[in-house]
């Protein structure tokens, strides 16, 4: 982490997890755990149906609410997607884009996740673009090229005024729900390698002020070793998320110095 350029964030996704009449107690067993002082910018993401009641339940606290995805599209005929507008009228703040799961189940491609990242910047919201490679992959030595690649696709005409909103979650995909863990060296080298790019692309100033997470099966055993590597600037948290204790011991990690 470096707090002198960039906000530390730990975002919770909690994929297609939970009901609605959970999310109360939920975050009031989360709040007494919160760190006294700030450390980290935390963020809850649950399912579309869970947005309105995590969005009151947080009210008062220190902790943000993000949608797991939206739609490209402004309004109109797309039955079963939701709306930029719909997401912003929550007071939602963040959203998760390209992750590997939406690519896989729902066949999502690096051109659409620009598409979404920049109809996400243009209404305000804060995107976390994930990228990752497979198991493959990175046996093959393709890891770099592949990271490369998706995050050269979803900045597409990203400006340096609009990167400064964006958040980059490295997940490599081979780590997500397998109980696999990138070492912290893993996860840095492809971090490092990510703020290289973003320095190549938009300049030295620019690159250093945007927050890398690593969200490879990220927990409260892990989160302190991982956290301190220089370029991993938080955490995308999945099946963690979802335990108040859990996902507080995570957060508490970000106080390391």
């Amino acid at each position: 982490m470096n707090r002198r350029y960039r906000k530390t964030i730990i975002a919770g996704n909690w994929k297609m997890n939970m009901v609605p009449s959970q999310v109360k107690g939920f975050v009031e067993e989360l709040k007494p755990m919160l760190p006294k002082t700030r450390t980290c910018d935390v963020v809850l993401c649950p399912p579309y149906p869970l947005l309105p009641a995590a969005v009151k339940a947080v009210k008062g606290c220190r902790v943000d609410v993000g949608a797991q995805n939206i739609s490209e599209f402004a309004s109109g005929a797309h039955t079963g997607e939701v709306s930029l507008s719909m997401i912003t009228d929550l007071d939602a703040r963040y959203v998760i884009l390209g992750h590997s799961e939406r690519r896989a189940d729902n066949g999502e491609t690096d051109l659409l996740v620009n598409a979404k990242t920049l109809a996400a910047l243009g209404a305000g919201l804060r995107p976390i673009v994930c990228v990752g490679e497979s198991e493959q992959e990175r046996e093959r030595g393709l890891t770099m090229e592949r990271i490369a690649y998706q995050v050269k696709s979803a900045l597409w005409s990203v400006t340096p005024d609009q990167l400064k909103k964006v958040v980059i979650a490295y997940e490599p995909i081979w780590a997500i729900g397998t109980g696999k863990t990138a070492t912290a060296a893993q996860a840095q080298e492809v971090c490092q390698n990510i703020r290289a790019l973003l320095r190549e692309l938009y300049g030295a100033r620019a690159a250093r002020g945007v927050s890398i997470l690593y969200g490879g099966s990220m927990n409260a055993k892990n989160a302190a070793e991982l956290l301190s590597q220089p370029d991993i600037d938080g955490g995308l948290i999945g099946g963690a998320s979802l335990k108040p204790a859990d996902f507080a011991a995570i957060i508490a990690a970000t106080a390391q110095e």
